[in-house]
C-alpha cells in the first residue's frame, strides 16, 4: 500500500540558507530511489522558514529504506541545532 507524507520543517533564521540547501539536496538525491513517487518541497510564503515536503512512497518498506539514506542523516544532524522545533511527520493513506 502507497504511503503519503507530509513533513514540516521550520528552520530557524539565521539558519534557514543551510537547512534550505540540505533539503534540496534531499530532493535531488530522493527523486532517484525507486520507491519515490512524488518528493515534492514547498517554501512558505508569509514565514520564509517553513519547508513542507510532501511525499509518496510506493510502499513501507521504500520509506524505510529512505530513512537509512545518507542524505537523510545528514539532515537528522541539522534537527538539534538549526531547527525551531524537531519535523512534524505525518504519514497516511488515502481513503
Amino acid at each position: 500500500m502507497k504511503i503519503h507524507l507530509t513533513a514540516i520543517i521550520k528552520a530557524k533564521e539565521e539558519h534557514q540558507s543551510e537547512v534550505l540547501e540540505v533539503l534540496q539536496n534531499m530532493v535531488t538525491e530522493t527523486r532517484k530511489e525507486e520507491a519515490c513517487e512524488l518528493y515534492s518541497l514547498h517554501q512558505g510564503i508569509e514565514d520564509k522558514n517553513q519547508f513542507v515536503f510532501y511525499e509518496i512512497w510506493k510502499s513501507e518498506e521504500g520509506l524505510a529504506n529512505h530513512n537509512q539514506q545518507s542524505y537523510i542523516q545528514a539532515f537528522g544532524a541539522l534537527v538539534e541545532e538549526k531547527l525551531q522545533e524537531k519535523p512534524q511527520i505525518y504519514t497516511t493513506h488515502i481513503i
